[in-house]
């Protein structure tokens, strides 16, 4: 009788007279519920995750919610672990009414979709940014708050192209899913672009000893090497030794390695790696970016690009549960994602430099940075790039 009741009221929620009947009801919380990493190797991700999406919930609950309704994150520490993930979504899903998800990873990802397309009640984001992800058929209710694997690589690629044309490229993955991920879009798209990949390198995603694969790439001799399934590990050993046999190639990496905190430590061998970020760096100075002048008033202090990856999904989640309920419609995963859809021409606050849409599962635009070493920050190096087809 209660979930008959609250989708009869969501129905009818312009009608005054039953908001103000029923205002328990109509109060309710907005769930967003997460199987986060707070522990394990991907937690620095997690911890900035969460930070980002709390705050976010702060700044709408400060404004009255949605419609009258809080927001709430409910979420446990899942080590960045695919069985932890899934208890975790069971758990919170038995004890609240959860609307919107935040997945750990990929494999989480995947292995949850049935039960998410069998349940029809919610949408879900998280922190992969896998390619099989962006499959609205496979993955009718999920989506991801940037651009997939492929298509950053492929905003490097236009980077690339630009600046010059006809470039020799190597490609270093590391032998896991995440790494091996956009391979084959990388290639076909920059002979589309009349780059040439003259060179591919497979490591361990942690491999302490490279000097087998510098040598490869000595050999190769390429004008831009491109790093993807890594964090840091072992990109400033690639670096370093590069840069002692003189060779002149500029590194580039994708989102999880372009956290400027994990570059400081690394010091003058990192000067000049550059990367696609979706999002704007807590330090970016720009025109027009309330949200950007938010965080740093709520955060003094310098937040990662995970944290900035978390804002920008609890404010998604938040447009499609606002669009969903204005338009007096259930909270439900069809309808949700029906919304997140319909977003064009999105102004994010300045989160993202230029306004967004969502016809499918991701957001396809990023913005190449170069690290300054003396600076210890990512600088920008182009405008803001768009791959939507």
């Amino acid at each position: 009788m209660l979930s008959f009741t609250r989708r009869t009221l969501l129905a009818l929620s312009a009608s005054a007279a039953i908001a103000t009947a029923l205002p328990a009801v109509a109060a309710d919380d907005i769930v967003i519920g997460g199987s986060i990493p707070l522990t394990g190797v991907f937690a620095f991700a997690g911890v900035g995750i969460e930070a980002g999406m709390q705050d976010y919930i702060k700044i709408v609950n400060e404004a009255g919610g949605i419609q009258g309704r809080k927001l709430r994150l409910a979420y446990e520490d899942t080590g960045y672990k695919v069985d932890a993930s899934v208890a975790v979504f069971n758990k919170l899903t038995s004890q609240d009414e959860i609307h919107l998800y935040y997945g750990d990873s990929t494999g989480f990802a995947k292995t949850i979709n049935g039960e998410i397309d069998r349940r029809g009640s919610m949408i879900m984001a998280g922190a992969s940014f896998a390619t099989e992800l962006n499959d609205p058929k496979t993955f009718p209710h999920q989506f991801m708050a940037g651009p997939d694997y492929s298509e950053m690589t492929g905003i490097l690629l236009e980077y690339i192209a630009k600046e010059k044309p006809g470039a020799r490229i190597v490609l270093v993955n590391s032998d896991t899913e995440f790494g091996r991920d956009p391979i084959a879009a990388t290639k076909a798209r920059a002979s589309e672009l009349g780059l040439e990949v003259v060179e591919e390198i497979i490591t361990p995603p942690t491999a302490v000893d490279v000097s087998t694969e510098v040598l490869k790439l000595r050999r190769a001799r390429p004008d831009y090497t491109i790093f993807h399934g890594y964090v840091l590990a072992p990109l400033p050993e690639f670096m370093s030794q590069a840069k002692q046999l003189g060779l002149e190639t500029k590194f580039m990496g994708t989102f999880w390695s372009m956290d400027s905190s994990i570059w400081a430590k690394v010091g003058e061998a990192a000067d000049g790696f550059m990367g696609v970020m979706p999002y704007r760096y807590y330090y970016d100075e720009a025109d027009n970016a309330p949200m950007m002048d938010r965080i740093r008033e709520m955060r003094p202090e310098y937040q990662s690009t995970p944290y900035m990856q978390g804002f920008l999904t609890a404010m998604l989640f938040t447009e499609a549960a606002k669009r969903t309920l204005e338009a007096g419609k259930e909270l439900n995963g069809a309808n949700l994602k029906a919304a997140l859809n319909s977003i064009e021409n999105f102004d994010t606050g300045g989160i993202i430099g230029v306004p967004i849409s969502i016809p499918g599962n991701s957001i396809p635009v990023g913005r190449i940075y170069r690290y300054d070493a003396s600076a210890q920050q990512m600088k920008p190096a182009s405008d803001w790039i768009s791959v939507q087809e």
